[in-house]
This record gives structure tokens, C-alpha cells and sequence, in this order.
């Protein structure tokens, strides 16, 4: 059984069209090619606050709108209209009887007779006060997310420079560079490094990358930086200050993921030289850029993840920096970022690839023999750049010794 139509409720059954013009939710005006109101409805005359004698043949469309709408009506809205026969949803003011301003939406058709001459133009108006609100509301809305990105911004940009040193050290007969590159600007990273003295002509050396972002990420850093540094003074056994870290991060991040990949090094002069001692608990390895044009890793396999395991066992290696030479140190925000041109996972679909340590490796053998600051301006120009790769923070830390 098919239903029928719903019937009308009395007040809808009974309306004429007049009344439908009259009293539509829209306004509705009807002018003469030069502008004149031949008709207007109820609705629009509320609006207005006028009366109909005093509107129609007496006053132009445009005579209802505020001065800047005026000039925009003859300027574009009419010469629009002309060229296309019909124009919508066109913002413009109305200036009602007691100079209040109203937003409408106003939408226009031109009529033609049978020899396509123009005899008329028929307007509806929409009452935009609702809408105004709402863009106005909208505008507040992003001014307020915006002035919040940029306090985020700055919390976390002055919040980050804390947990890194303001300067690098001066370091005689060392020559010392670094970068740090965000992946956001709004997040804390967990990357660290230091340099600093230890008493003599040794220098304790460690970067390293936190497990997370934000607060909690930075307050493991700065745990971290601090413990290392006091371990690196009491013991100058590189292996030893991180089972000093792995014991104080078991004990303060208890139930919770407080780890870290960390290399501490202690280095120490010798003759025009320096002998490194270092180790590693899961971090990238340390790459040595030789004054004889080479680039080799000083390898640490089997070194694990500060913090998370049980046992851990940390792996440690020595070399002798000569004249020339140059110790690089990185985060895995370096060897992890997207490259995106097919060199990277071997896909070579240009979407998923990524950087690795054998393409990092090859790429600083064409730099050495490199300087600290021309290696790590490389790393920071040409494989940095302008970030787009990194989905992680990256930090890089060189010591070079200056040729002889």
C-alpha cells in the first residue's frame, strides 16, 4: 500500500503566492534597468525599517546599502550582472532606517525580453547577522590557536635550548661544531649532547636520544645530562658512567619508558693528538673522518638501550685522533629521515626510503679530510636542509683536531 502526500497544514494550504512573496524568509525587490525599486516584500521592508511609500519608485537599490557597498555595486556588482545575466552570494551591508548596519547575501538575475534587452533585475536578499557571527566567532577562534601555537612554540624552542649548552667549550687544540634540527616546533625533543671539562687535558663527551617528546621526554633529558656529567667526574671509565645512568633511570622512571640511546666518551691529549675512549649503549655508531681521506665507524655492536633492560651490556672502542682528523656524532633522527628519491630502502618508489648508515657513511667520505664545522655545515646543508625529510629530531656533534 502506497502512501499518499502528507497534507498541508491549514495555515500552508491556504497562503496565495503573494503571501509566499511577501512574507518569505528572504528578501525580494524588483528594479528597473536603471537601478529603480519597482517592487520590495514585507520581509525586506522589516528589515529596512521602512515603508513601502517611501521605497518603491523613490529610492534605487543601491540607495539601500552603506557607502563602501554602493561603490562595489556600481564598480563590480552591475557590470557583473550585465556580463553574465545573473550573480550570487555577493556579501554586502544594508543600511537600515536608524543607520543600523545588517550583513545580507544578496543573489540577482537580469530579465530580458523576447529581443534579449534588458528590462529589469530581480534580487533576493539573505539576512547574513548569523553568519557574520559566526565568521567573526571563527576568526576569534583561529586568532586564539594561533597566539597558542606560538606560546607553544616558544615554551618548547626555550624549553629545548635548556637541555643543550648555550655554547660549545673551548677546547685547546680541538676544534668543536654542532646542530640541532627540531622535527617540530611546538614538541620537546629527547635529543642531548655536551662537551665539557673533566680536570687536566680531558674532556668528557656524550650525546645521545631520549625515548619520547614533551615534558616527560625533557625531564629525562635533563636527568640524563646531569648524570652523566657527575658520573663522568667520579669515574672517567666511559662503560662505567652508563651503568651509572642505566641504575639512576631504573630507579626514577620505575613502571614507566625512561630509556635512552646514549655515546659517552672521555677524550684526552696526547702529543698533537687525542686518544678517545668511548661507549655506547645503543646508539648510531661514532664516524671518524681520517686526514688521509677516509671514513670509518668506530664500531660498538652489541650495545644496548640505557635504561630499559634488566642486565644491559654496553660496548665500548679507543682510536687516536691525529692532525687532521675529525669525530663525528650523530642522533637517529639523521640516519632514519625519508629521503624520498628511491635511494633509501631500495623501493625506489620515492614515498617510504630512508636514509641509512651505509648512504651517511658514503656521503662523509666524499667530505674527509673535513674540519668540524665544514662537516657538520654538510650534514646541515646538504642532507639536513630545510627538514622536510626529518621525522625526528637530529642532533650532530664533530671534534675535530686542526692539521698540524
Amino acid at each position: 500500500m502506497t502512501a499518499g502526500p502528507h497534507p498541508l497544514p491549514p495555515g500552508l494550504a491556504t497562503e496565495s503566492a503573494e503571501e509566499l512573496y511577501e512574507h518569505a524568509p528572504c528578501g525580494y525587490l524588483s528594479t528597473a534597468v536603471d537601478g529603480r525599486i519597482l517592487r520590495i516584500n514585507a520581509t525586506l521592508l522589516s528589515w529596512l525599517g521602512r515603508d513601502r511609500a517611501e521605497v518603491v519608485d523613490r529610492m534605487a537599490f543601491s540607495d539601500l546599502l552603506t557607502v563602501g557597498g554602493r561603490i562595489y555595486h556600481e564598480t563590480h556588482f552591475a557590470p557583473l550582472l550585465q556580463m553574465q545575466d545573473r550573480i550570487s552570494g555577493i556579501a554586502l551591508e544594508l543600511r537600515t532606517a536608524d543607520g543600523r548596519r545588517m550583513p545580507v547575501l544578496v543573489a540577482s538575475v537580469l530579465v530580458r525580453d523576447p529581443d534579449g534587452q534588458p528590462t529589469g533585475v530581480r534580487t533576493a536578499v539573505f539576512d547574513a547577522d548569523d553568519r557574520r557571527s559566526y565568521e567573526r566567532e571563527l576568526l576569534r577562534a583561529r586568532r586564539e590557536a594561533e597566539l597558542e601555537r606560538e606560546r607553544a612554540e616558544r615554551l618548547a624552542a626555550t624549553l629545548q635550548r635548556s637541555l643543550l649548552p648555550p655554547v660549545l667549550p673551548d677546547v685547546p687544540g680541538m676544534e668543536l661544531a654542532a646542530h640541532f634540527q627540531a622535527a617540530s616546533p611546538t614538541e620537546v625533543g629527547g635529543d642531548f649532547y655536551d662537551v665539557f671539562p673533566l680536570g687536566g687535558n680531558a674532556w668528557g663527551v656524550f650525546i645521545g636520544d631520549v625515548c619520547g617528546k614533551g615534558a616527560e621526554a625533557a625531564a629525562i633529558t635533563s636527568l640524563t645530562r646531569y648524570t652523566l656529567r657527575a658520573a663522568a667526574v667520579h669515574d672517567p671509565d666511559p662503560v662505567r658512567q652508563l651503568h651509572t645512568l642505566d641504575a639512576v633511570l631504573h630507579q626514577e622512571g620505575a613502571g614507566t619508558k625512561r630509556f635512552c640511546t646514549v655515546i659517552t666518551a672521555v677524550l684526552r691529549r696526547s702529543g698533537p693528538g687525542w686518544t678517545v675512549e668511548l661507549a655506547s649503549g645503543g646508539h648510531p655508531p661514532a664516524l671518524l673522518l681520517r686526514a688521509t681521506g677516509t671514513a670509518e665507524y668506530l664500531d660498538t655492536p652489541g650495545g644496548q638501550i640505557v635504561g630499559a633492560l634488566r642486565e644491559p651490556r654496553f660496548a665500548s672502542a679507543t682510536a687516536t685522533l691525529h692532525p687532521g682528523d675529525t669525530l663525528v656524532l650523530v642522533t637517529d633522527g639523521l640516519l632514519e629521515m625519508r629521503t624520498g628519491d628511491g635511494t633509501g630502502d631500495g623501493t625506489g618508489d620515492g614515498t617510504d626510503d630512508r636514509y641509512d648508515e651505509d648512504l651517511y657513511q658514503a656521503f662523509m667520505a666524499q667530505l674527509a679530510p673535513a674540519s668540524a664545522a665544514a662537516a657538520v655545515a654538510a650534514i646541515r646543508a646538504d642532507l639536513i636542509g630545510s627538514g622536510e625529510g626529518i621525522d625526528d629530531d637530529t642532533a650532530v656533534l664533530a671534534l675535530g683536531v686542526p692539521p698540524a
